[in-house]
């Protein structure tokens, strides 16, 4: 069930609607039952596999907080251990089996051919679970944090299950912590039954999400699609083009169900973790990731980074570390050398700006350049977006030999004559089409901006304005989704793209 589905339209108000209406104590079981339809939507079949992730942690959190009421000893550490390592076998062996398979079975045969050994010729084809990656690290965080004594192990096995399948983050995040919303699943009864500034926040949010997802989004990939599909016939204007616009695409695509999730969830009364801060305005790579995809970007820090020594070790240990959660990373995203690469790609950019930084700094200082300018940190702006966008190229390509074809293309096939001949306007958007997403793309930089100049959502801000300016606002976004979104008997309903990881 896509958030940008009349499916989904229909089923938000029904659950919200019998939500507040039956009676408090039934909350939690209405809201189990709607998050286990909604994932089922897809495939009935893998709702099983949610559920086994959802026993396996649950009943390794209740193993620990058994064993940490026993005197401590080095054998109870031991046992708790043990707990933590079968539960992230069965939950990573899970998520390997059904994302990996195929990548793993792919890679052995190309070994086994270059040692002239006899492939095997089998292939799994396995149907991936939507969302799994979400819920696993999810799933495995509470268990993480019980371990580390950060939360208490949940009792009610059916409160612990709606915090693994609270349906709107459930398949593509925010990754939250169980700190933060199992307490809060815990007081749903609590939740008062109409709060209009917590009402008409949250609706605010899922408009602009929607705003994002059909104007923007789905009107960027199809200029994206038709350049990447065909991207040897083009040269480095086309290609430049549409790798910005997929920077666009993936960035309102991803922040769009983001702040679905957000805003569905806060109608109900409760607070989900914010998953992008205008990333795209960051002035260095590592700014950038401490932007996007937070709940991510703040797991791996969390559960792999740190534990692997984070910064607290040598530096050649800390960029070992920093190499190794964003390779993990790039693989997390998808069974392809690609992600692999662009992963690698970013953690390299933050090994080699640490080793530059005294040397920058030295030639700044006798270059007697000012670094408090607009100008520097446009400058700063710029080159990180233009780093980020290099490795987009992996990111959407579909190998690397196509990447690497690509980017070479960028450099060597220069086209300027496009940029005046109209040929840009054939290549999946009209001038009218591109003039909608012109004005949709002033309208996210101007949001974008006020975000990152006062830290408010455009909710926030709006809540601050006068009455008039508000609705204004809000049937804008209302008509512009209606009016100049992406859907209709020649468009079907587009899947938000991290919906594949």
């Amino acid at each position: 069930m896509l958030f940008n589905s009349i499916h989904f339209m229909i089923f938000f108000p029904v659950v919200v609607g019998i939500y507040f209406l039956i009676p408090r104590k039934a909350r939690y079981i209405w809201l189990l039952v709607s998050s286990y339809y909604f994932y089922m939507s897809w495939n009935p079949e893998y709702a099983l596999l949610i559920a086994c992730s959802t026993l396996v942690t649950y009943v390794s959190g209740r193993q620990l907080a058994s064993l940490k009421k026993v005197p401590q000893s080095p054998k109870t550490a031991v046992c708790q251990k043990w707990v933590v390592a079968f539960c992230l076998a069965v939950n990573l062996g899970i998520l390997v089996f059904f994302k990996y398979s195929d990548f793993i079975l792919n890679n052995f045969n190309h070994m086994l051919g270059i040692l002239g050994v006899s492939q095997v010729r089998r292939k799994f084809d396995i149907l991936l679970p939507v969302g799994i990656s979400f819920y696993t690290f999810q799933a495995l965080g509470y268990t993480i944090d019980v371990y580390r004594g950060k939360v208490e192990a949940e009792k009610n096995l059916l409160r612990y299950a709606l915090f693994v399948s609270f349906f709107p983050q459930l398949v593509a995040g925010p990754i939250e912590r169980s700190g933060n919303l199992i307490a809060q699943l815990n007081h749903v009864e609590d939740i008062r039954l109409w709060n209009y500034e917590r009402i008409t926040g949250g609706a605010v949010l899922m408009l602009w999400g929607l705003f994002q997802k059909m104007v923007i989004a789905d009107r960027a990939a199809l200029f994206v699609d038709t350049v990447y599909n065909g991207y040897w016939r083009y040269g480095s204007i086309e290609l430049i083009l549409a790798t910005v616009l997929f920077a666009v695409q993936i960035y309102c695509d991803f922040s769009s169900y983001s702040l679905i999730a957000v805003g569905a969830a806060r109608v109900m009364g409760i607070r989900l973790m914010e998953n992008f801060d205008t990333p795209y305005f960051a002035r260095s790579v590592k700014e950038f990731w401490r932007r996007w995809h937070v709940s991510l970007s703040s797991w791996f820090r969390d559960y792999l980074y740190i534990p692997l020594g984070g910064s607290r070790c040598s530096k050649l240990c800390c960029y070992r570390n920093i190499m190794i959660t964003f390779l993990v990373s790039g693989l997390w995203h998808g069974a392809s050398w690609n992600f692999v690469v662009w992963g690698g790609l970013h953690g390299a950019y933050q090994v080699i700006g640490d080793r530059l930084r005294p040397v920058k700094m030295r030639l700044e200082d006798r270059l007697k350049i000012k670094r408090d300018c607009f100008s520097y940190k446009l400058g700063q702006v710029l080159t990180t977006f233009g780093l980020v966008n290099v490795a987009w190229v992996f990111f959407r390509a579909a190998s690397l030999k196509e990447a690497f074809f690509i980017l070479g293309r960028i450099v060597t096939g220069w086209n300027p004559w496009v940029l005046s001949d109209q040929s840009l306007y054939q290549l999946g958007l009209d001038v009218t089409e591109v003039h909608i997403l012109a004005v949709s793309l002033l309208a996210l930089f101007l949001v974008d901006q006020m975000k990152y100049k006062t830290g408010k959502t455009l909710d926030l801000f709006l809540r601050e304005q006068l009455l008039w300016f508000r609705w204004l606002v809000l049937f804008t976004l209302l008509f512009g989704i209606i009016i100049y979104g992406i859907y209709g008997p020649a468009f079907s309903a587009a899947a938000f793209i991290y919906f594949q990881f």
